[in-house]
């Protein structure tokens, strides 16, 4: 079989390099060596033509709005299983058997407590606190309540690490869920699945029952699997930068809860559900879409288009479905956001404008509105995003650190500065 090669010439030199095929998706062209051999850098800002690593976790083609986690389309998963069996796929390559099933189900339920003395944390929070800055905090710290599990060369370390925050990252949220409503902390309870569990732990209360709804609950663990993976988006990447200098597992995950917080990533169903409200009524969608089309107005449609996808987002079809089961569920039959976001969504699948730069509804477009639905708040639509991609920052984590090639990641630049000068002693300045 013939090695594939890619040419570069610089300076009149020539320069070989491999030529990388994956399972599926494009070629890549192996320039570890380069600036061995040329003396020279890439300049690739956002890193949109660089594959930083090798995975066999998740595959997006975003012209064909493909999205595969292990071989198994979002679709399939998100329609025939529940949450933590997507979770075992990630993790761990395959999907389970009923007793591997049953066993992963066993051992994330009860690692859901977490250590009494971090309910202290909260209360050093103020209470009117964002709750993914509580988030940052409190996951951080986990590394110093869970000492054996911070060893990242000892396989079962990794695995106990692994399991803990899967498992305790919606106890975690919750109870930042909680302090932010001033209401007391709900304990996780066992006989409840993963879904509705998170459910139960943010909107029970003490004085009375609570019965998780299962159209509810199946909702919350669709969002969840959606959320799951998706590849080296910033959060990830982060996540695998800063495990690459060999940090903790929970600094690692906390490092990715960050990142996630920025708008233009987690923080982008929020900011598609503060559009719907600045917007106010459908009589004056025409104003804001002629908005949307003139260069000079910086105002932008939340929720429309993806970095990735150059096609309708697979998982917001899903997203659509369960949002209407919820609204449905709950009786919402006239809800002026929902009202404005279908009309949006009409536009946006047969205006001109908005086919030719497909510009179609993302995932974010549909799960701000459901999760308002659900009763939280916005300032949570970010904290529920990092309890759904908890195990794909966690499979991309582990699969880094048993990654052989894996190197400390040091991005090179284009250094546009000033050229060396001598100090100046700041009398003669």
């Amino acid at each position: 079989m013939t090695k594939s090669t890619a040419k570069l010439e610089v300076g009149g030199q020539a320069h070989d390099f491999d030529v990388l095929k994956g399972s599926i998706g494009p070629d890549v062209v192996n320039i570890a060596s380069l600036y061995k051999d040329a003396g020279i850098f890439t300049y690739d800002p956002g890193f949109t033509s660089t594959a930083s690593c090798e995975s066999k976790i998740t595959y997006i083609d975003g012209d064909e709005g493909i999205l595969l986690h292990r071989g198994y389309p979002i679709e399939q998963l998100a329609e025939h299983g529940d949450f933590l069996e997507t979770c075992y796929l990630l993790l761990y390559g395959e999907l389970p058997t009923k007793a591997q099933k049953q066993d992963f189900d066993y051992r994330v339920t009860h690692h859901t407590m977490v250590h009494e003395q971090m309910t202290r944390f909260f209360t050093g929070f103020r209470r009117d606190a964002h709750p993914m800055a509580v988030m940052c905090g409190v996951v951080g710290a986990m590394s110093a309540f869970y000492h054996d599990s911070t060893d990242i060369s000892d396989p079962h370390q990794r695995m106990v690490a692994s399991l803990r925050m899967i498992a305790k990252m919606p106890t975690i949220a919750a109870m930042a869920y909680k302090y932010h409503v001033g209401q007391p902390f709900v304990y996780p309870k066992n006989e409840l699945g993963y879904a509705a569990n998170f459910l139960h732990m943010c909107f029970a209360v003490p004085c009375e029952e609570y019965k998780v709804n299962p159209v509810l609950a199946r909702a919350m663990e669709r969002i969840f699997i959606l959320h799951a993976d998706h590849e080296q988006n910033a959060s990830t990447s982060t996540v695998r930068l800063a495990g690459s200098s060999g940090a903790n597992p929970f600094a690692c995950i906390a490092a990715g809860i960050a990142c996630l917080w920025g708008p233009a990533h987690g923080g982008a169903n929020e900011a598609a559900l503060n559009m719907l409200d600045e917007i106010g009524s459908v009589d004056r969608i025409p104003e804001f879409i002629d908005r949307a089309k003139d260069k000079n107005d910086p105002f932008r449609l939340m929720g429309f288009g993806h970095r990735v996808y150059k096609n309708y987002d697979p998982r917001a079809k899903i997203m659509e479905k369960t949002c209407h089961e919820v609204l449905s569920e709950l009786g919402i039959k006239d809800d002026p956001q929902l009202d404005i976001a279908m009309e949006l969504e009409r536009i946006a699948l047969t205006d001109e404008y908005f086919i030719e730069k497909k510009l179609y509804p993302n995932i974010d477009f549909y799960s701000g509105i459901t999760l308002k639905a659900l009763g939280f708040p916005t300032t949570m639509f970010t904290v529920l995003f990092a309890v759904a991609r908890t195990v794909g920052w966690i499979a991309q984590w582990k699969e880094m650190i048993e990654d052989p090639k894996q190197k400390i990641g040091r991005p090179r630049q284009l250094y546009t500065g000033a050229e060396q000068r001598d100090y100046v002693p700041i009398a003669k300045r």
